[in-house]
């Protein structure tokens, strides 16, 4: 049999644990974001891009879709209520949006001043956001895609083992011209990596 060749296939890339990328997709197309050794974070952030200011909104995404997760179906929408993207396949079943980036600011807190000087995912998004224009006034709070953050009954967070395991995907599909900002969590002072960052792969698709 002849193997054949998915000419669709315009991004196929893997991303080292702490590391990050910014992707430029067109309407219509999809990323999927592969979980390659299962129980690692992949923070997310979604902006128009023709107009960064237009940015994905966690807020109003929970709020339209009425819960608190992301899977597939779910609409990602922005802070002026266009939808970014929809997630259209997903065998992992469940994303955090609420729990945010880890920064070196909130590692102090959480966990001590022992790690104010561990790369956090705040830096990934402002090194690789930069050559877009994405600073620090447009970055909000994103999507930790394999993420569990379960809340907890009187409403705090607590951040879990994940639920992906090797091989595990999500997949976007665009719903406009997309840049897509991810950052490959390096966090290892809590469970949300397993406490060892893996590589991803993202595989980007288009005709």
């Amino acid at each position: 049999m002849t193997a054949t060749i998915d000419d669709t296939i315009r991004i196929d890339t893997v991303v080292g644990a702490g590391d990050g990328a910014l992707l430029e997709l067109p309407a219509g197309a999809t990323l999927r974001i592969v979980d390659l050794h299962g129980n690692q974070a992949v923070d997310t952030l979604l902006y128009d891009a023709h107009d960064v200011d237009n940015r994905y909104s966690a807020f109003d995404t929970v709020r339209e879709q009425g819960a608190v997760y992301l899977t597939t179906g779910s609409r990602l929408l922005s802070t002026r209520l266009d939808e970014l993207a929809v997630i259209s396949d997903d065998t992992c079943g469940r994303h955090d949006t609420i729990g945010g980036a880890c920064a070196q600011e909130s590692n102090v807190i959480r966990y001590g001043e022992h790690t104010r000087h561990q790369h956090a995912c705040r830096q990934t998004f402002l090194r690789y956001g930069a050559p877009a224009g994405i600073g620090q006034r447009q970055l909000g709070h994103n999507i930790n895609f394999f993420m569990n953050v379960p809340v907890q009954p009187d409403g705090a967070l607590k951040f879990d083992d994940g639920l992906s395991g090797p091989g595990k995907y999500v997949e976007l599909r665009a719903s406009r011209d997309l840049l897509v900002l991810i950052s490959n969590c390096p966090q290892l002072n809590n469970p949300c990596n397993g406490w060892d960052p893996t590589p991803v792969r993202l595989i980007g698709r288009w005709a």
